[in-house]
């Protein structure tokens, strides 16, 4: 059963100003040690950077929360798993909120997209309650 969706468009010419004016106070505000280092020293830095930022926002929307109290920027993890595809991982007040969208005996699972055209960064989000027991993928 589906019980969220979000969507975010996210400018990485925005993102990309933030990391020039204000650097790696940007960086730790809004993302994981993990995030960092899979985005920094790349030719397209700010655009990694612009997509997991729109992927944030995407899943803070879609638990009903935006970023706040109940889902902080970094309680929102966006990773690469092997295969390339990106995934979220939820943790704290956002993983609580995720929990309370589930009926009970039902888990919460992240399923997310993201992609970029410069100069936009896009990221969906569709949250789904499953049987506890149910695999993941």
């Amino acid at each position: 059963m589906i019980v969220g969706i979000g969507a975010d468009l996210c400018d990485i010419r925005r993102i990309e100003r933030s990391i020039e004016r204000f650097g790696q106070r940007f960086l730790d505000r809004c993302f994981t040690g993990g995030e960092q280092a899979a985005c920094g020293g790349r030719a397209d830095t700010a655009a990694r950077f612009a997509r997991r930022y729109a992927a944030k926002e995407a899943a803070a929307k879609a638990l009903g929360t935006g970023i706040g109290e109940f889902a902080g920027l970094k309680e929102i993890e966006v990773i690469s798993r092997p295969n390339g595809k990106p995934d979220l991982i939820l943790s704290g007040q956002a993983a609580a909120t995720l929990a309370g969208l589930c009926p009970a005996g039902a888990a919460g699972f992240a399923h997310l997209s993201i992609s970029d055209e410069a100069p936009y960064a896009l990221a969906y989000v569709v949250l789904e309650a499953r049987p506890a027991a149910a695999d993941r993928n």
